[in-house]
């Protein structure tokens, strides 16, 4: 791609006073180190507005991930999410298993380096969001919300499974999930199987549809093993009894 004139750039970055006075100005050379101090600071500026509304929180990033400790986890796919091909089809990525096996964590990285990339993206849990948008009490703030919800890029809903949620609750997830349909990609994760989101959301008649627009255009990888949280809980106990042990060796 061809570079955009020096005063196509003053137009981008809406350098009106200069555009004004472009005569004076296109031969200046003080020009181009000014138009790039303003693309370089409002990039900046624009990834420092766009983490903070990201909410991702603070996480450990996928190097430090021990990809030999689950049983079943298919680093090339994770590779492949973390080139986000998946937003450019507005697809969807849901990752299953039980607690402790770094599903977290790696939406949290996959959400990072979406709004490095210059995307948008919003990050809750399920009990935030769902808390939330029941916590309305008119019609208007409730779609102020759901629009709200339903625009970034990426969106990441984490932990859907580890509570039960009234059919409002249901019914508002679905109509999230349906605004975002074949629009706007979602991360989730889950520690449940779709057979089991009956547990999530007892009665809730919407359950079938909701599952349905999830996967119709979806990644779905499963991660099976223990849990790192306990593995680490173990070998820090394992390290404190070694450690007193040699403490008491006369």
């Amino acid at each position: 791609m061809s570079t955009p004139d020096p005063r196509q750039r003053a137009s981008a970055l809406q350098l009106h006073g200069v555009l004004a006075h472009w005569s004076e100005c296109a031969n200046q050379p003080w020009l181009a180190p000014l138009l790039d101090w303003e693309e370089t600071e409002r990039a900046r500026r624009s990834l420092e507005r766009r983490l903070r509304c990201a909410h991702i929180g603070r996480f450990k990033p996928l190097a430090d991930f021990d990809w030999a400790w689950p049983e079943q986890c298919d680093q090339r796919a994770i590779a492949e999410l973390m080139t986000l091909d998946f937003l450019n089809s507005a697809t969807n990525a849901i990752l299953i298993g039980s607690s402790g096996l770094g599903k977290t964590m790696i939406a949290q990285n996959i959400a990072h380096q979406a709004v490095l990339q210059g995307h948008t993206v919003l990050f809750a849990t399920a009990g935030q969001l769902l808390g939330e948008l029941a916590s309305l009490d008119s019609d208007s703030a409730l779609r102020y919300r759901l629009r709200r919800y339903a625009a970034p890029d990426l969106l990441v809903i984490d932990e859907v499974g580890y509570l039960s949620y009234s059919n409002r609750h249901a019914d508002l997830l679905f109509e999230l999930i349906n605004r975002r349909h074949e629009k706007k990609s979602t991360l989730l994760t889950t520690n449940k199987a779709f057979s089991e989101w009956s547990e999530v959301f007892p009665n809730a008649s919407c359950v079938v549809a909701m599952i349905d627009r999830l996967v119709h255009h979806a990644e779905i990888l499963a991660i099976k093993g223990d849990s790192f949280r306990r593995k680490e809980a173990l070998e820090a106990a394992a390290a404190k009894s070694k450690k007193r042990k040699t403490r008491e060796v006369p």
